[in-house]
């Protein structure tokens, strides 16, 4: 089956190369060293690194506390952080700048694997999440690179997929990789699929070790005093196409019984800013765009956030946060960061990308679920309406996020051996 998969990837590489090409049509930003994707152009890091791999911004976020940490504990070692998308890329590099080296990761085919490997020698592969790529995965393993999987997780519905090519992905976890999972339930499904037990251990979700800036509660509400002139501040993060369309619905229906209601929409995909402004101009909205660089007035009904990296901030700023990809069905996203801040939480119904921590909010009652603009617009007007409701359950999320640390140190405990 190995053998298979390997003629499927060089099969397939023309194609993911003209998607790859045509996304940059739209966003040039996939142009941008197009070469690491297919075996050129990485950094020359042959003397040895700690790699990290996350795949995009939630996993580069999640994964900041982790890299701060190996590089205070570890500096004689350079850090590589690797990414897919463009805007991880871009958030590693707002977060680190120029202390760490970013590559993109090369696609599966297996010359790609072996150029980047050549030019990168890690002393440990560090993958966050549920990446599993066997190419990949089997040339750490036939160059002895220490490979963890970091808050490992995978759903039912993935085992039941992996299952049909159990042969691939038995082979695959046996080139001694360490699973660290996120919880019993993780680490038993990976065991399903041929983890070794004496290398699979529960170490929990670093997400929860979320570290957040001193001063960011200070600046969210000096944000909220004098750009927002104290309004009621409804932010609705990391959204989708068609999500959008219910949250401007729900924002008329808010701003019914809250006339000085303003809506801080903030699309998760950078490519889509320009598409959302033309749906806010045709409903017509009266709004501004962060890029203006103009101060919310009274006539001001929505700010669009075009920038990166902002999310926090905001979520610092406003009484509620709807966290989007989750009233279409793409999943959802960080809810750890709004429940950091204290700040009360909205979903939809679509949160399987983060199921367990999203179940573990509904019934601390620490989030509300929504199906539909109606019930979204009923649910930030009734925290708009009851502060002290809202503060309670900003309350609750707070402190899920805070009895749940420690996965940071349980895994760093695990990684002190391989590294020291």
């Amino acid at each position: 089956m190995r053998v298979a998969y390997i003629f499927l990837t060089v099969f397939l590489t023309p194609i993911y190369a003209a998607y790859w090409f045509f996304r940059g049509i739209v966003n040039r930003s996939y142009w941008n060293r197009f070469g690491q994707r297919f075996g050129l152009g990485y950094p020359n890091l042959s003397d040895g690194c700690i790699w990290i791999h996350a795949v995009s911004v939630g996993e580069v976020q999640a994964a900041a506390p982790l890299i701060r940490r190996l590089m205070k504990r570890f500096t004689h070692y350079p850090v590589l952080v690797t990414t897919v998308t463009p805007t991880g890329a871009e958030r590693a590099k707002l977060l680190f700048g120029d202390t760490v080296d970013h590559s993109y990761i090369p696609f599966e085919a297996p010359n790609a694997v072996k150029q980047f490997f050549n030019c990168v020698n890690p002393c440990i592969a560090l993958v966050m999440e549920t990446e599993i790529w066997p190419n990949l995965y089997n040339e750490c393993g036939r160059r002895k690179i220490p490979l963890v999987l970091v808050s490992a997780r995978i759903s039912p519905k993935s085992v039941k997929r992996y299952q049909r090519f159990l042969p691939l992905f038995r082979e695959t976890l046996s080139h001694g990789i360490v699973i660290a999972a996120q919880s019993e339930k993780d680490e038993q499904r990976f065991l399903s699929l041929g983890a070794a037990a004496e290398r699979t251990y529960v170490t929990g979700n670093i997400k929860f070790d979320i570290e957040l800036s001193a001063d960011l509660i200070s600046d969210g509400l000096e944000l909220r005093r004098n750009f927002f002139k104290q309004r009621k501040i409804w932010v609705a993060a990391s959204t989708h196409d068609k999500e959008e369309y219910q949250i401007l619905r729900a924002h008329r229906l808010i701003r019914n019984q809250f006339p000085d209601a303003v809506l801080v929409l903030i699309p998760r995909h950078p490519e889509r800013f320009p598409a959302v402004k033309s749906i806010l101009k045709t409903h017509g909205f009266n709004f501004i765009s962060r890029t203006d660089k103009l101060t919310c007035d009274d006539q001001t009904e929505v700010l669009l956030v075009d920038t990166m990296g902002e999310v926090p901030l905001f979520f610092a700023a406003g009484n509620v946060a709807f966290v989007g990809g989750t009233l279409v069905p793409v999943g959802g996203h960080n809810l750890l960061e709004p429940a950091a801040l204290g700040v009360p939480i909205v979903t939809g119904p679509y949160v399987f990308n983060m199921q367990e921590i999203a179940d573990m909010f509904n019934k601390s009652g620490a989030s509300v679920v929504v199906k539909n603009a109606e019930e979204l617009s009923l649910a930030v007007a009734d925290f708009f309406a009851n502060s002290d409701v809202a503060e309670e359950v900003g309350k609750r999320g707070n402190r899920i996020v805070r009895s749940n640390r420690g996965a940071l140190e349980r895994l760093l405990n695990l990684l002190g051996p391989i590294l020291d």
